[in-house]
């Protein structure tokens, strides 16, 4: 294989702050070429770089051995370099074909001829999707094919994916990572951006590791195992992140939850959580796991069942009635639900919490300033400021925001739904600690993950849902990826007594 994109001695500054530092970066035709790091490592600048998006302080570019400037987008593509971002950039309200070509369209405009030519695209993507249908009505998934298109209709020779499998559901990311191996083998040069380090293992032909705008190495793929590529991101191995296996036994279950019903995913669930405990929910993406969540919390109304704290019923109506009876939710979207994206930390810090500083109806500023900024300390949380807007910060410190929010209001139960989704190794190990000091508190915690491995290391429970039941319980001598995926595809229940006489201490 060829290099196609040689990018030497990359530099970027931004004032006095060095993004990128002398960085070498090269990627071969028909290779796909990882690319990881935590959050501010130069990911994305790097890659802004030869996206054309952003302009290097120095260094040089080459494509196949000619020395390129890119100073918009427009050069790169005209190169043949497509980026398919994590947010991805399609208009909701056009069809499939007129986003593909969009802002390529003669003024008179052959419909049947375009669709006809979307089609062709999609056929060799190997993909039935309507050209004719309309982006917003599309599942998340097959957005991100017509993306992929759409990089192919401009004839892309390399192609960018930015976490592209960060909110896909185990089957769809796999049709997607055998669709990048099927580019791969026609010659394309992919570069993938991505925090789920077993994708990387899997797809990857070599590994390159950024740190704080620095390239600490490029490794051949077979030659680096997912415990290096962690311990070269953040320093410290894999087994690290989770921290210690807590060992003091647990408290009396404080939160139950009988026959719940909520619609065709949450059919007849019962069980409980005691003081102390971290009990996982998982299971594939449909089976229902986060119409539980909702459904206890009042987001989603609820058909029948009844909710306990403390051996007392609750009537639970809407998710004000959640919070007076001690429930906190940390939601799957967290920009579209966990937080006020443009809002400051110090609002959404307190917005679940704001009758403690206004006692008769007039905040106390000096006494909530303190308060937040004690709080965005214990978590960690890196910022210029309380006042800065949450928009501001990577997705590990955002998400830790919308989890401080309910650290003093939730006093009995958190429900936290996919809390480390899309955030990298070093922040996920940071909220891990976060979430382990709610159990050491006397907190029922419930965990829903579509992460195995962040279920087996957090939990002391696993309940696996499948089609809107739970199929089985796994204990942490049951603790299997197999065992797991089998139990969410049962069609009948395998295990559906909840097993609490079990305590880490014995």
């Amino acid at each position: 294989m060829t290099d196609f994109v040689q990018l030497i001695g990359i530099e970027k500054h931004f004032g006095g702050i060095a993004a990128l530092k002398s960085v070498d970066f090269t990627v071969r035709s028909g290779e796909v070429h990882a690319l990881i790091g935590e959050n501010g490592a130069g990911k994305s600048t790097l890659m802004g770089v030869l996206s054309g998006n952003v302009i290097p302080t120095a260094g040089t570019i080459s494509v196949e051995g000619c020395v390129r400037r890119f100073s918009t987008p427009g050069d790169a593509i005209a190169a043949g370099i497509a980026m398919i971002h994590q947010e991805l950039v399609l208009a909701p309200d056009l069809t499939v074909a007129e986003n593909i070509f969009m802002n390529r369209m003669p003024r008179l405009i052959d419909w049947a001829k375009l669709r006809r030519d979307a089609a062709q695209i999609l056929d060799r993507l190997g993909f039935e999707i309507d050209p004719g249908a309309t982006i917003g009505d599309l599942p998340l998934a097959q957005r991100q094919i017509v993306e992929i298109a759409k990089a192919l209709s401009l004839n892309a020779r390399l192609i960018i994916f930015d976490e592209p499998t960060a909110v896909l559901g185990p089957s769809d990311a796999r049709r997607l990572l055998n669709l990048i191996r099927s580019l791969r083998s026609e010659g394309v040069a992919i570069v993938y951006i991505s925090h789920r380090l077993d994708e990387v293992a899997d797809i990857a032909d070599r590994v390159t590791v950024l740190n704080d705008g620095s390239l600490i190495a490029t490794r051949a793929a077979k030659d680096v195992t997912i415990e290096e590529m962690v311990r070269l991101m953040v320093g410290r191995p894999i087994s690290a992140l989770f921290g210690e296996k807590r060992t003091s036994p647990f408290g009396a279950e404080i939160f139950r939850v009988e026959s719940l019903t909520a619609g065709p995913l949450v059919q007849h669930l019962s069980f409980g959580v005691r003081a102390g405990e971290i009990v996982g929910l998982g299971g594939l993406i449909g089976s229902g796991r986060t119409e539980t969540a909702r459904a206890i919390f009042g987001a989603d109304k609820r058909e029948s069942g009844r909710i306990f704290i403390d051996g007392s019923q609750v009537k639970i109506r809407d998710p004000r009635d959640a919070v007076k009876a001690g429930i906190g939710l940390v939601p799957e979207d967290r920009r579209g639900q966990g937080v006020v994206i443009d809002a400051s930390i110090r609002i959404n810090t307190t917005m679940t919490s704001l009758r403690r500083f206004s006692p008769a109806g007039i905040i106390k500023r000096t006494f909530e300033r303190r308060f937040v900024g004690e709080k965005i300390a214990a978590l960690k949380v890196k910022s210029a400021g309380i006042d800065a807007p949450v928009q501001s910060l990577s997705g590990g410190n955002q998400q830790k925001v919308v989890i401080g929010k309910w650290v003093d209001v939730a006093s009995k139960v958190i429900i936290l739904d996919e809390p480390t989704r899309g955030v990298d190794v070093g922040a996920k190990s940071e909220i891990y600690a976060i979430i382990r000091r709610l159990a050491d508190e006397g907190r029922a915690v419930l965990l829903i993950s579509s992460d195995h491995q962040e279920l087996f290391g957090l939990c002391d429970r696993v309940l696996v849902m499948g089609r809107g039941r739970i199929r089985s319980e796994l204990l942490p001598g049951e603790f299997d990826e197999e065992r797991l995926l089998s139990a969410s595809l049962a069609i009948e229940p395998i295990q559906t007594t909840v097993r609490t006489d079990q305590n880490p201490a014995g």
